[in-house]
Order: structure tokens, then sequence, then C-alpha cells
């Protein structure tokens, strides 16, 4: 990690930042958060750096900034960069079918509007890929709204660590119809975790392969890994749920975690990953860069400026959820791997047109404001994301601490 800038040097107020440490502070002594770290950087220098809370509170390990967490969805925003990769290299344009790759999908059907069970469907084709990366081709997830739930659960289908490996979720995922004929609307879905199988067929590599050699490695992300091996256990997070009996229920810890490596057999493209602060700053940074990092490149200046627009018809709101985990959806597009702000006013938190962001289902999130040269991580282990509005009261906090 590299040092702390002077933060008047970068625009910000130093005691105006030290309200995120209060903030984050708050979370843990209301029992809301285990714990949280948080990276705020202009310009590429980093202004501040904070921890509060417990990686464990069982154990009562502090959180440090060096603490290995899963970052579930914002895997995508990496998933997404490999596609891109690969499109750079001519293997295929997004608007071909994903049918081309993933025979599987060669005949797709759709629930009917209104459909109450899973035999109520309509012939349709096969989403693209560009609708895979957008959120608009008809897949779902289970724990969205709708009959196809329980199918979801049943086979499979949300991609976690034991599904048996990409092709056979993907085959799973394709046993069943769509929520929606693709591009009716946006919705929330393992979509990238299919591209993540996408990769591996164009590529001929299996999607870890891919992420370590063409992605992680030569951006030094050395502790961002689909599994932990145990060298690292110590400093991996153990992670929470919210009930209503308990807001603070621990689902996962290191001495048993489903993230060992002997227990992965599939690498989730979709929510998969962990990672530290250092390693997504330093991918953040490619991106805010415009597609390399120290000499590194990965894309095209071009291609990255492609992926930050929205690629909707308007915003998400207009095409399904009038929020999201706590963000609303008015005023905000979609790009390729992320959302993208078009409007700060009608999402009504501080933030720049073109802000481009994602979180995971831990709460976390990462955006990169190329109004204001920023980039900002905040990493906790609580689920739901949606459990409290901490992502935009972070947007509201940062924004608060810039004077110049």
């Amino acid at each position: 990690m590299q040092a702390v800038s002077d933060p008047a040097a970068l625009g910000f107020d130093a005691k105006r930042l030290e309200n995120i440490d209060i903030w984050m502070q708050r979370y843990v002594d209301e029992g809301k958060f285990p714990g949280s770290s948080v990276l705020v950087a202009r310009h590429g220098e980093i202004a501040h750096l904070a921890t509060a809370g417990h990686r464990s509170i069982e154990n009562a390990l502090p959180y440090e900034l060096d603490t290995i967490v899963r970052i579930y969805s914002m895997t995508k925003p990496i998933t997404s960069v490999a596609v891109m990769m690969l499109a750079e290299r001519g293997h295929f344009h997004l608007d071909a079918p994903i049918s081309r790759f993933l025979p599987e999908f060669s005949e797709c059907r759709a629930l009917i509007d209104g459909a109450t069970s899973l035999d109520q469907t309509q012939s349709c084709p096969p989403p693209t890929i560009h609708q895979l990366l957008v959120h608009t081709s008809g897949l779902t997830y289970s724990f969205n709204e709708g009959p196809l739930a329980d199918a979801y659960l049943e086979l499979k289908a949300d991609f976690n660590k034991d599904a048996g490996g990409l092709e056979a979720a993907s085959r799973n995922v394709a046993k069943l119809p769509l929520a929606f004929a693709p591009g009716a609307r946006w919705e929330y879905s393992v979509s990238i975790d299919i591209l993540g199988r996408l990769v591996e067929v164009v590529s001929g590599k299996s999607l870890e392969q891919f992420f370590h050699e063409e992605i992680l490695e030569p951006l030094g992300m050395a502790d961002t890994a689909f599994s932990i091996p145990e060298s690292k256990l110590e400093r991996f997070a153990s992670c929470y749920f919210l009930t209503e009996k308990d807001p603070l229920r621990l689902v996962d810890e290191p001495a048993n975690t489903q993230y060992l490596e002997d227990k992965v057999d599939t690498f989730s493209g979709g929510g998969g990953l962990v990672s530290t602060l250092a390693d997504y700053f330093r991918f953040a940074e490619m991106i805010r860069l415009g597609g390399a990092l120290e000499g590194e490149r990965l894309l095209s200046p071009r291609t990255v400026a492609f992926m930050r627009r929205n690629h909707l018809n308007g915003d998400i709101a207009s095409l399904g959820p009038k929020s999201f985990a706590e963000m609303p959806m008015d005023g905000v597009g979609f790009g390729i791997g992320g959302s993208v702000v078009l409007d700060p006013g009608r999402m009504r938190a501080p933030g720049s047109v073109g802000d481009y962001s994602w979180g995971g289902m831990a709460s976390t999130i990462f955006w990169t404001d190329p109004v204001e040269q920023l980039t900002v991580i905040f990493f906790t282990q609580l689920i739901p994301s949606s459990a409290y509005a901490n992502r935009p009261e972070l947007k509201a906090l940062v924004h608060a601490a810039l004077t110049g």
C-alpha cells in the first residue's frame, strides 16, 4: 500500500475526512457492522485510509488495512474487463448471441408477463453478450422475486463455490426459462457468471487461470483469488448476516470457510473473488486511468470510455427496479461492469456525472469519479448489502471533504 499523501494538497479538508472514521466507528458501536476499512484517493494518491472494529468479533481480531474480504459482486467488473479484453482481440462482437459459444442456450424460452409457474413460457431469442454484460439478458438470481427463485436454488444456478464448475452451472441455468425476453427490462442476475464461462470457452483457460495470467498478476493483485491458501487465513475476515434476532450472525469464518482451496470447484465470475484494499485499488486505478497501470495495459482508453458510458435506453429505474442495495436507480444507468451516474440530483446522493461503480453482497462498494478524479473503496462483511444506507452516506462524506 502506498503512503498517505497530504490531504490538503489533494483538495481535501483533513478534519472533514476524519468524519468518515467517526461514521465507521458509529456503525461498529451500534452493532451494525463487525468492522470496516476505507480508502479515499485523488489523482492516484491516497488521501485517507481508515479501519474500525473487528475482522472477527468472536476472536477479537482487529480489522486491518491488509484484511482479506469477500468482494462478491465486485468480481463482476473484473470479469467484464476479461470479456472486453477478448472482444478487443477480435474473438466476438458484443451483439453475438451467447449460443454461438454456449450451445446450451440455443433454444430459449421466457416466462410470459405475469407468469406464476415455469410452464408459462414463450419462445425467444438467446441473449447477446451485450445483454449479459448489462443485465438485460432475462437471467435472474434466486434472491430476486418471481417463480424462478426455487428452481435456481435447486439447480445451484447461483454459481456457488460447490456448483460443480462453470460448465455444469451454465448448463443448469440453460435448462430454466428466462425471467423475461432479452432486452425487455433490467434485472440483476447470473449473467456475468455465464460470461465467465464464455471467457473459458474462448480463451481455452479456466477463469481462474485467465484472471491470474491476464489481469491479477499484471496488475500486482497478489491477494485477489477465488480461494484462500492456509498461509493467508489469519488475514481473512469473518462474514456476518443481519437477521431480525441477530444483527451480526456469523455465517462464514476462516476456520471452516467455504473459500478454502479444496472446497472451491466453481470460479464465479459474478461473485467469487476475495481481495484487499490495496489490490482492489490497483484494479480501480486501472479503470480510472483508462485501462493501464504502471506500464501494464489491459484495455485501450477508448474501450474503457466505452465501458463507462450508459448502455441502457434510459436509467435503471425506467427498466425495472426503483432501488437496489439501498442505492436509488433514478438517474443511474449501467455501463459494462458497473453503474454509471447520469444525474446526481435524481440519484439523491452527491457525485459526478460519469461516476462508475459497483458493490458486493457483503455491503462493499467502489467508485471512480472522472470529474474529481476520485477512487474510493469501502470494505466490510455484512450481508445483505441492503441492510443499511452506508453507500450513499459514504458518498456524502467524501464529497463533503472536498474543498479544492
